[in-house]
């Protein structure tokens, strides 16, 4: 009976928390059986600018692991599409592509590679600023690599900032 009794009130107050309600109870409820219902019901939110505020560290700036799964995004297998050169480039990148044709500025390359991987991410949070290496993959095992630089600033949508190509 007592068992069931605080279930019941565990789940209760799962349900209030979700609801953003406030619980009055007489009994001692276990507060911390609400939390991990509540964190599952968050993460199934639809993504919006304030949920991915959350998923950033305490400053709002993206995580190591944000810039991560973004630049495995952006690169891919074979490079970035056209929506994402429009979209999730900054202007000043778009601009040194522009002026250079005869070279992928985005993939240090002048074709496409047979694979990209994306290195390990570092931040600066001074600089505002985080990078991987970037390794292409070419026919012969060849492969080249360079440094992908990304903005940290979380209250904009998380971009390519600047490439620098190996020489």
């Amino acid at each position: 009976m007592l068992r069931h009794a605080s279930r019941t009130t565990a789940i209760a107050a799962a349900t209030a928390v979700a609801l953003g309600l406030t619980l009055t109870a007489a009994s001692a409820a276990p507060a911390t059986a609400a939390a991990p219902d509540t964190a599952v019901q968050q993460q199934s939110r639809t993504d919006t600018r304030a949920d991915r505020a959350d998923r950033t560290d305490p400053n709002g700036r993206y995580t190591a692991e944000e810039i991560r799964r973004f630049l495995a995004s952006f690169y891919g297998k074979h490079g970035p599409s056209a929506w994402q050169r429009e979209h999730q480039v900054s202007a000043e990148l778009k601009k040194k592509a522009a002026e250079t044709p005869d070279r992928d500025v985005l993939l240090c390359a002048q074709n496409t590679p047979r694979d990209i991987s994306v290195g390990k991410v570092t931040t600066a949070q001074s600089a505002r600023v985080g990078w991987a290496t970037i390794t292409t993959h070419w026919s012969g095992n060849r492969t080249e690599r360079f440094t992908a630089y990304v903005d940290l600033d979380a209250s904009r949508p998380i971009e390519l900032l600047d490439v620098a190509c190996s020489m």
